[in-house]
C-alpha cells in the first residue's frame, strides 16, 4: 500500500490573516445574513467548537486551513476546487475526490501544503473522470447515513469525527475518545449500504501525535 503521507516542502509560504471572529463569521457573510443573523450564527459555530475534542483554538486554525487551502485551489483551478475534497482536523489534512488529469492530483497537494499551519497532508485523490451525478448521489447518500447514525448514538461522540464518501468510500478523520468508540464508529461505516471500503485517519484521543 502506497504511504499517502507527504512531508512539507521547504522555503516560505503566503499567509493569510484571519482574526477568530473573521472565521467563524465568513461564511455566514458570503451567504448574505444580516448583521444579527450573522453575530447569532457565529455564536453558535464558536460554542460547537468549544465542544469538540479539540477545542476553540484549534477549530479556529482548522477553519483559517480551510479557507486558506480552498482559496489556493480556486486561484489555481477551479475545477481542482470542484473535484477535490477536504478534511482537516487538528492541521492534519486529507485530501479526497477524483481529478481527470495526474498533474491535478500533485498540484492539489502542493498547494495544501502552503497553507500556513499544515502539519500533514494525506493525499487519497484518484485519477478518474468517471464520475457521475449518480455516484455523486450515492455518495452523499452514504455520508448522511453515517452521520446520522453517529448522530444518534449516545456511545459515540459525533461532533468529533469528520465524514467525507468519494467513489464509495468513506473517509474519516477527527479524534476517538477510545479503541472501542473508534470500532463502534468504523461499523457503523461498513453496515452501510453500498459501501466498498473504510479509511480511517481518526486519531486516538491520548494519541501522542496529537501534541506534536
Amino acid at each position: 500500500m502506497n504511504d499517502t503521507s507527504e512531508r512539507a516542502p521547504q522555503g516560505r509560504v503566503r499567509r493569510l490573516i484571519a482574526t477568530p471572529a473573521m472565521v467563524i463569521l465568513a461564511g455566514l457573510s458570503l451567504a448574505g445574513c444580516s448583521f444579527w443573523g450573522a453575530a447569532a450564527g457565529g455564536a453558535a459555530v464558536g460554542a460547537t467548537a468549544a465542544q469538540t475534542e479539540k477545542g476553540f483554538r484549534r477549530s479556529v486554525a482548522d477553519t483559517e486551513i480551510r479557507l486558506a487551502i480552498n482559496d489556493l485551489w480556486f486561484q489555481a483551478d477551479e475545477q481542482m476546487y470542484r473535484k477535490v475534497n477536504l478534511q482537516v482536523q487538528e492541521q492534519r489534512v486529507l485530501l479526497s475526490g477524483n481529478v481527470p488529469q495526474p498533474d491535478q492530483r500533485v498540484e492539489a497537494v502542493r498547494l495544501a501544503w502552503q497553507a500556513p499551519g499544515v502539519r500533514e497532508v494525506i493525499n487519497e485523490i484518484e485519477v478518474n473522470d468517471t464520475s457521475s451525478l449518480s455516484n455523486a448521489a450515492r455518495d452523499s447518500w452514504i455520508s448522511t447515513q453515517l452521520e446520522t447514525t453517529l448522530l444518534f448514538d449516545k456511545e459515540v461522540s459525533s461532533i468529533n469525527y469528520s465524514v467525507e464518501t468519494v467513489n464509495q468510500s468513506i473517509f474519516l478523520m477527527g479524534v476517538a475518545q477510545s479503541q472501542e468508540e473508534l470500532d463502534r464508529v468504523i461499523g457503523h461505516a461498513k453496515d452501510i449500504s453500498y459501501v466498498r471500503r473504510v479509511v480511517s485517519y481518526v486519531l486516538l484521543k491520548d494519541d501522542p501525535a496529537r501534541s506534536s
